[in-house]
């Protein structure tokens, strides 16, 4: 059985306010458990089994929440900024409450996949350099992609650091003026899709995360959409 917690906490925890503002909406009769209008902010309830409300709306309780997004360009991966949209801006006021971020990062020119949770644990995981996850990219680039490109990819490239890259994968769909490609990498090095192919006389036009370990980017969601991850989809993640 999940612990009790005192109401106003609930609440506060959620984005309700602050534990004095709680206290005011509380004697305003806005907070219902099971029915019952609540008159004292220090009642325990248990947020998993009772059935809160607030303003007549229940509150859907849980500790975390996973979302995925495909994110689109000229939108920056961080939870606020002075000058521009930022990804949390996509998400409705009822999932900012839970004090979301972004899992790492994407380029404000780039597209694709970005999880978003408060779940700080598993954000460590996933970013971990010890863990080597796999991004799977889908890339446009000016310049033929050749035999050569693919194994400069395989065996580590130099963007002008210490050490060349990890091993990385370069998947060539289409050989051209504007080549067409898949690249996965195991690092996430600061612009290093941009970075690799700059080194090899190429230059990156458009640049979408399609997958990250082994969890797909939904199909369905069109750019500045997002969803909440299924069970299946979190039992992956967390695989």
């Amino acid at each position: 059985m999940s612990k009790k917690e005192r109401i106003d906490k609930i609440l506060s925890n959620l984005g309700y306010g602050t534990r004095k503002e709680i206290k005011q909406k509380i004697k305003s009769k806005m907070v219902k458990v099971n029915g019952q209008t609540i008159k004292d902010n220090s009642v325990k309830v248990n947020p998993y089994e009772d059935i809160i409300k607030f303003n007549e709306k229940i509150i859907d309780y849980r500790k975390f929440i996973y979302l995925m997004l495909n994110k689109p360009a000229g939108i920056i991966s961080a939870t606020e900024d002075n000058f521009n949209k930022t990804v949390i801006d996509l998400i409705d006021d009822k999932y900012k409450a839970f004090k979301p971020f972004p899992v790492g990062r994407l380029d404000k020119d780039t597209e694709g996949l970005l999880l978003i949770t408060n779940d700080g644990e598993l954000a460590h995981k996933l970013l971990s350099p010890k863990k080597h996850i796999d991004k799977k990219y889908f890339v446009k680039v000016s310049g033929k992609l050749d035999n050569f490109d693919e194994e400069s990819f395989i065996k580590g490239i130099d963007i002008g650091e210490k050490n060349l890259t990890l091993p990385a994968e370069l998947d060539i769909k289409v050989s051209d003026e504007i080549s067409e490609c898949y690249v996965i990498i195991r690092e996430g090095k600061f612009h290093q899709v941009k970075r690799m192919f700059e080194a090899l006389g190429k230059k990156v036009i458009y640049l979408k995360r399609v997958k990250m370990g082994s969890l797909y980017l939904d199909s369905n969601l069109k750019l500045g959409e997002y969803k909440e991850l299924s069970n299946e989809e979190l039992d992956i993640i967390n695989r």
